[in-house]
């Protein structure tokens, strides 16, 4: 092949190597191929492989609305910095006004909104990575409440507006942000993870409940005291019930109940007048009543016992 013949600008004829035929890429009817930078391979219809980095279609491998996110992240940041300027100018003023100290109160005021941008791109992360965030998101409003609290802290609490103003900052980024993440992980995983906002709501929900019924109660019992107090010794009594008493041991298996007669003459053989016959009637009359019998019944027995022992 002479210089001459081959097409200007074409290195590859030049170099030697088969003409380069774009349309080999078009024979290939595979849809799932990579778009975007980078090497990749074709097979053609007649079984040849080849490695190129010229796509088959134009555009990049992106998945739908991930631009729209990538501009709503980028938003996040500027609303985050804006928010952070005005919750730190808010925290600084009161707390300058307590310390007195220049350095001392910029670190402070920035504290509580730096930690909350840490949590930020910790959640972000993780959500793009498709992990957990839900630790990170809880810590972001722990983060948002602090900081709306040292800036209400610098407004005029007995305005209202002067509250909200003050307050709006924080709050407004912590919902954005957790929208935010909530987005991604749904657009990365396709699934939706309970958000922090939720187990908040539950417990304002509980805590709504339990003020209501503290009130409706406190109601009763001023208009009915003995029968609210009666109802509520028995409510307390029956949601903390006293542990059951230990039973009690059973006694040690023995043989069959002796007979009266053989209780009468064991306690006999044991007394202290065993033997003296002048002296069985009086014992017989003490220990009838123990054996169940009669006095004239024991006094027989003693003294059958005692022929028996002479005999």
């Amino acid at each position: 092949m002479s210089l001459s013949s081959v097409p200007r600008n074409d290195f590859r004829a030049a170099s030697g190597l088969a003409a380069w035929r774009p349309a080999a890429l078009a024979e290939t009817a595979d849809d799932s191929l990579p778009r975007g930078p980078g090497l990749f391979e074709v097979t053609r219809a007649d079984g040849e492989r080849l490695t190129t980095n010229v796509r088959r279609l134009a555009g990049a491998d992106r998945t739908p609305g991930s631009v729209l996110i990538a501009a709503a992240a980028w938003l996040l940041a500027l609303i985050g910095g804006g928010a952070l300027y005005v919750s730190y100018s808010a925290q600084y003023a009161y707390i300058f006004a307590v310390r007195r100290q220049d350095a001392a109160s910029i670190i402070e005021a920035l504290l509580l909104d730096v930690l909350m941008i840490v949590f930020t791109l910790l959640a972000l992360g993780l959500s793009r990575a498709g992990k957990s965030s839900r630790a990170e998101r809880a810590l972001i409003l722990a983060c948002a409440a602090a900081s709306a609290w040292m800036n209400v802290s610098a407004a005029d609490t007995a305005s209202p507006r002067s509250v909200a103003a003050y307050a709006v900052a924080p709050v407004a980024l912590a919902v954005v942000v957790d929208r935010v993440v909530a987005v991604i992980r749904r657009h990365v995983l396709g699934e939706e993870e309970a958000s922090a906002w939720t187990a908040l709501g539950r417990a304002m929900a509980a805590a709504v409940c339990l003020a209501g019924l503290v009130l409706l109660y406190s109601l009763r019992f001023a208009l009915a005291v003995p029968e609210t107090a009666r109802g509520l010794r028995r409510m307390v009594l029956d949601a903390a019930p006293l542990p059951a008493p230990p039973a009690p041991e059973k006694p040690p298996a023995t043989g069959p109940a002796p007979t009266k007669k053989a209780a009468l003459l064991a306690l006999y053989r044991a007394h202290p007048d065993y033997g003296n016959r002048a002296r069985a009637s009086q014992a017989a009359a003490e220990l009838a009543p123990q054996a169940g019998l009669t006095a004239g019944t024991a006094r027989a027995y003693l003294y059958a016992e005692l022929a028996g022992r002479a005999s």
